[in-house]
């Protein structure tokens, strides 16, 4: 959870409404085709549903009250990786600056599938 301060008062958001916030930026881009996770009992990589893609974001709270984002997805077949990952890193960062006022230091992406068709 972080707290922001503002004319006021205190403002807490907890990690649920950042990992889903993060989770739809990133399939609201064109070429990601869900969020990943890996499970631990079968060490396979799962396209989770629209209502779990939370789960594939891990919010890391940094010192300075700033907030780093680890993704994971999984894409369609025939995009340009690279391209891909600037893109939802930046409508990430866009996203999570405008909506809940939380600076973002770092995002990183984890392409962990490619999905054909």
């Amino acid at each position: 959870m972080i707290k922001l301060y503002t004319d006021l008062g205190y403002i807490s958001v907890s990690n649920d409404v950042l990992t889903d916030l993060t989770g739809q930026a990133a399939m609201s881009c064109f070429g990601v085709k869900g969020m990943t996770v890996l499970s631990m009992t079968d060490g396979l990589v799962h396209l989770l549903k629209r209502e779990a893609m939370g789960k594939g974001v891990k919010v890391i709270y940094n010192n300075d009250g700033t907030v780093s984002l680890e993704l994971h997805i999984a894409v369609d077949d025939g995009v340009n990786i690279p391209v891909l990952c600037g893109n939802v890193m930046n409508e990430v960062r866009y996203k999570m600056e405008t909506v809940t006022g939380v600076s973002v230091k770092k995002v990183d992406v984890f392409v962990d599938s490619v999905i054909a068709g």
